[in-house]
């Protein structure tokens, strides 16, 4: 197959690789992979499976030798984060930044990996561009010679795609900072929450992602060598920065929208205050010229011609008096 996207008919592989042990490998097909021997000291088979296709799980169990409640945990739709250790096998569950169109970055999706030193099985449900990667390396001869090091190179390449979408919403944060307030605060706080909840979903999967790899540090099997144990602490050195970066990216997007918020209050307080000393000037005269309106008899002035101008001079100087109160008052 020349396309790792795309299933072998009949199959659930997507790509298969016996490494040399030299950075290349060639390609196997499903058959093959049925026909293949592991042996201790023989050369890595490295097979990437979409895990829900049919006969998945079965093939596990009854090929691979997998035990049942792994070989459901592989094949599950219980994606979080994990890793342990199973006699001399590898188990885990990692996380990668979704860039499929359309797609969030907190859309994470899932890989699933068991390995044994010998034999490599990576499984997905949707399209994940990080395997891809390490195939297009190998088949160049520059990847990974053996088992470790495909999995140190899996990891340290899935957490370091994560750092396009911190830098992403850092950058958007900054335009956001630069942006003037005044022009559409409405639009700005969608976009604020947007991040937000970016940052909380990378967040929500990254830190038990961070376990996980330190699981693998710590546990794994003796054929998982000292120097894939170093690659994979730095490879956890960076994820804790980047939870640092979220962190930081996290409490921007709050501070951003605090001071919207105040701005938005200011600018309410400010027009009910200034409804207030219109309502403060307007209530004596509509006392004025309701009494002088009742429609009774006695009204003085009623037969009087200026007696209009009277009371528009009356109402004038109310008005006059009151804003000197409210100026001595300090509320203009």
């Amino acid at each position: 197959m020349n396309d790792p996207t795309e299933l072998e008919p009949g199959t659930p592989l997507l790509f298969a690789r016996v490494l040399d042990g030299q950075g290349g490998g060639r390609a196997i097909d499903w058959a093959g992979i049925r026909e293949w021997e592991p042996r201790p000291d023989g050369p890595v088979l490295w097979m990437h499976l979409c895990r829900n296709t049919p006969g998945v799980y079965e093939w596990l169990q009854d090929h691979a030798g997998i035990p049942e409640p792994t070989a459901e945990l592989l094949t599950s739709d219980d994606t979080r984060p994990r890793a342990f250790r199973e006699g001399n096998t590898l188990v885990a569950t990692l996380r990668g930044i979704n860039f499929n169109p359309g797609a969030q970055p907190e859309d994470m999706i899932s890989m699933q990996v068991w390995s044994d030193g010998v034999r490599l099985i990576t499984l997905r449900r949707h399209p994940l561009q990080t395997p891809r990667q390490i195939l297009a390396q190998i088949d160049r001869g520059a990847g990974p010679g053996d088992v470790g090091a495909v999995v140190t190179a899996l990891t340290e390449a899935m957490v370091a795609r994560m750092n396009a979408s911190i830098v992403d919403m850092n950058n958007h944060i900054d335009a956001l900072e630069e942006q003037d307030m005044d022009d559409d605060p409405e639009e700005m706080l969608q976009k604020i929450a947007s991040i937000r909840r970016n940052c909380l979903g990378l967040q929500r999967h990254m830190g038990p992602q961070h376990v996980a790899l330190e699981s693998i540090s710590r546990e794994a099997p003796p054929w998982f060598e000292e120097h894939d144990r170093r690659e994979i602490a730095e490879t956890i050195d960076r994820l804790r920065r980047y939870l640092d970066d979220i962190d930081i990216s996290k409490e921007s997007a709050v501070v951003l929208m605090d001071e919207l918020r105040t701005r938005a209050l200011a600018s309410n307080e400010r027009a009910t205050y200034m409804l207030t000393i219109v309502a403060g000037i307007f209530l004596p005269l509509g006392f004025l010229t309701g009494l002088l309106g009742i429609n009774v008899g006695g009204m003085p002035g009623v037969n009087d011609g200026d007696a209009f101008w009277w009371v528009a001079g009356a109402c004038l100087a109310i008005i006059a008096v009151l804003l000197v109160i409210f100026k001595r008052l300090k509320w203009l």
